[in-house]
């Protein structure tokens, strides 16, 4: 499968988010508008990308640069599956600094609200938005934002130790479809968080669902399904491997990455799934 890699900066100021038109390129091109994007260069670092772009592309200066999230979706193109990687960052720019748009955009515009945005925002964009900051625009009909989101959780008590998964499905209207937990035996935390994440996943096709947002408090199992780190350890490889098989079965997916007090209710799940076997 393809994957495309992408930095995306989020520049906020009084007068509200900042989006861009491209350029027409091709006459047959349609117009669309977009938060600032951009590829890496062969040596170059996703954040040093970031502040490259805003320069080459919009004339912007960052004052600091702090990565907000990573995101992926599946996307069709043609006949093959597209994975993107999007890399994305909150960039403060001088308030009364003006962007210069050159060679790849023609213009700029400040959003505060975009549930009523006349401009076209490109599908890429509206996901990063939607996700990220849980705007309820204009959504993409592969958006994951539009999803349900399925919290995941494991738990291990030792390390390795008795652990167990947990897991809450929540509908883009807020409401509980399913949660649970399961003991799964002595594991380590990095094997109880991968088997939470494959549970979490089979559960959703179990349910039907088609396109979620699967949410852990693990940064390496997201980093890891995102493609930022590589899987090494051995141990969990073969369930890597499961859930990538799995992932096909979706039309989009993303993954997120919250802190532990965001995640709750999967936590409750899997470490009460450990102390039932333990009273016992």
């Amino acid at each position: 499968m393809k994957q495309r890699i992408r930095v995306v900066g989020i520049i906020k100021t009084s007068e509200g988010t900042l989006i861009l038109k491209r350029s027409r390129g091709r006459s047959e091109a349609p117009v669309f508008w977009e938060l600032p994007t951009g590829k890496i260069k062969f040596g170059e670092q996703p954040e040093e990308a970031c502040v490259r772009l805003l320069s080459e592309y919009v004339g912007l200066t960052a004052t600091s640069v702090k990565i907000k999230d990573v995101i992926t979706f599946l996307a069709l193109e043609g006949s093959s599956r597209l994975s993107n990687l999007y890399i994305i960052y909150e960039v403060n720019i001088d308030e009364n600094a003006k962007p210069e748009p050159c060679d790849r955009y023609t213009a700029y515009k400040f959003i505060k609200d975009f549930t009523n945005l006349n401009e076209h925002l490109n599908e890429s964009s509206t996901s990063v938005l939607e996700i990220t900051e849980m705007t309820p625009g204009r959504i993409s009909p592969r958006s994951t934002a539009s999803s349900v989101v399925v919290y995941v959780d494991g738990a291990s008590r030792g390390n390795p130790g008795p652990s167990g998964i947990g897991y809450q499905i929540v509908d883009t209207d807020g409401h509980v479809i399913e949660q649970g937990g399961e003991f799964i035996g002595f594991a380590t935390s990095r094997v109880a968080e991968y088997y939470a994440m494959r549970n979490g996943i089979e559960h959703a096709l179990k349910l039907g669902i088609k396109s979620a947002r699967f949410v852990s408090d693990s940064l390496m199992v997201v980093n890891q399904l995102t493609g930022i780190f590589t899987v090494k350890n051995q141990d969990i490889i073969p369930i890597y491997n499961s859930i990538e098989k799995l992932l096909e079965s979706f039309e989009s997916v993303s993954f997120t990455h919250v802190p532990r007090s965001e995640n709750q209710v999967a936590d409750h799940e899997a470490n009460e799934a450990i102390d039932n076997i333990l009273k016992k």
